[in-house]
């Protein structure tokens, strides 16, 4: 459970100001309040990853923003604004000019960044203002904006939250993204091709009620978050794929193909086409996940447990003795917040700490944030998840019979090779009973 590893961390975050006097004016002017800002979603593409710190509260000069990997001059790297300081710029409105508030992106095949704007500004102020959320897609060659999609009114509800986005991209033009509803359980759809969206409701986006509790470094508190994780799968023969969700106040996996999910009234119409997979056991609440769709391994969060796991899509049963644990660490795993795996096939996995951010105070002192990564390979490697023969677990089986053999051998008779004989066949026999039990 400890197969990744640390490539970022920082005790605070910083941004990469134009000037110093920029930052010093930030500073004095309250636009930056380095506790206030806490990183929320990662995303890869080429060189950059992308770390998005929501407006939760007030002091976050710019909420989309990128770190450049070929740089490798600090583990902890100033952050770089995305596409520019001017995108998040507030205006005599009050407004940010383009990007407002968003919690998780998604880097298409395509060349595209996806943004989900949750379009709240001071969630955790006593003074927050709504705008409307929305979809921002850029175009990542040339960091221009190609479309900004605002919700329709009837999308939004009163207590509505939009933290998560997947997004089906086999093919450029006909792509579509799925976006979740955190505070009022539903699902908006978005079609590229057609520039518009619908909502849909089912009764396995609602939270457990039983799932409500949660307890995070002694901290404990109750949260009814509704669907959150969202996970999409390499598409079948039919370009399909097949949508893994969850509310994160629950302990179930759900599934349904996205064949249903592109057309609002077959969704709506076809209850049973919406499977419960299985149970992840006690205490076992996840936020956010991902499919790795060249292996088809479901990687998902476990907030309460501190842990990343995962689960072989291409297993029939979602059993607890068919989950794997990725990485399990009482400090640095505390709050995994995001999960990704680059078009390079690595994993990328961002803790935050959030429940000591949200009803503590963070050790200033002590290192907060951290990005970590593995080679997918590696990460699942010797897990319930792993896609790699064992042989070589056979061989240190069948090395520690000889040596316990030839141990035996010398102690009993050193000099003599009578003894050896039959212990020799005693060693064969051993080793072909072991074989034919694991193969």
């Amino acid at each position: 459970m400890d197969q990744l590893h640390i490539v970022y961390e920082w005790k605070q975050i910083d941004y990469e100001f134009p000037t110093p006097e920029a930052r010093q004016q930030a500073l004095d002017s309250k636009t930056f309040i380095p506790q206030n800002n806490i990183p929320m979603g990662l995303e890869i593409y080429e060189d950059r990853l992308f770390i998005t710190v929501p407006r939760w509260r007030v002091g976050v000069p710019a909420s989309l923003n990128y770190i450049n990997l070929k740089d490798n001059s600090t583990t902890s790297p100033k952050l770089i604004p995305y596409p520019s300081w001017a995108a998040h710029s507030i205006g005599t409105d009050g407004k940010p000019s383009e990007i407002i508030s968003p919690f998780r992106v998604r880097a298409d095949r395509c060349g595209r960044l996806w943004v989900i704007d949750n379009g709240k500004i001071g969630n955790l102020d006593n003074n927050a203002t709504k705008y409307p959320p929305s979809i921002i897609i850029y175009d990542l060659k040339t960091d221009n904006l190609l479309r900004k999609y605002v919700f329709p009114a009837d999308h939004i509800k009163e207590d509505s939250g939009f933290a998560n986005i997947a997004v089906e991209d086999m093919d450029c033009e006909a792509t579509y993204a799925y976006v979740g509803d955190l505070g009022k359980p539903g699902l908006v759809v978005y079609s590229w091709e057609k520039n518009e969206s619908w909502r849909i409701s089912h009764h396995y986006f609602h939270p457990d009620p039983l799932a409500c509790d949660f307890s995070v470094k002694g901290f404990n508190f109750s949260w009814t978050d509704a669907l959150f994780g969202l996970g999409l799968s390499a598409p079948n023969a039919n370009n399909y794929s097949t949508l893994y969700f969850h509310p994160m106040a629950s302990y179930d996996e759900f599934s349904v193909s996205t064949e249903y999910l592109r057309n609002q009234s077959l969704a709506e119409g076809n209850f049973n086409a919406f499977k419960l997979l299985g149970s992840r056991g006690p205490n076992a609440q996840s936020s956010v996940s991902f499919v790795d769709q060249k292996t088809g391994v479901l990687f998902y969060s476990l907030v309460n447990l501190n842990a990343v796991a995962c689960w072989k899509t291409s297993n029939k049963e979602y059993l607890m003795k068919n989950q794997g644990r990725i990485y399990m660490n009482e400090d640095t795993m505390v709050y995994p917040t995001d999960i990704k795996v680059d078009y390079n096939d690595n994993l990328w996995i961002l803790s935050n700490r959030m429940p000591i951010w949200m009803y503590g105070k963070l050790d200033l002192n002590d290192v907060n944030f951290r990005v970590f990564s593995a080679p997918v390979v590696d990460a699942i490697s010797h897990t319930a998840c792993d896609i790699t023969p064992r042989s070589d677990i056979l061989d240190k089986f069948v090395n520690k019979i000889k040596n316990a053999t030839n141990t035996i051998v010398s102690k009993i008779k050193p000099n003599s090779g009578f003894v050896a004989f039959p212990l020799s066949i005693i060693t064969l026999t051993l080793l072909s009973w072991v074989t034919s039990i694991v193969i």
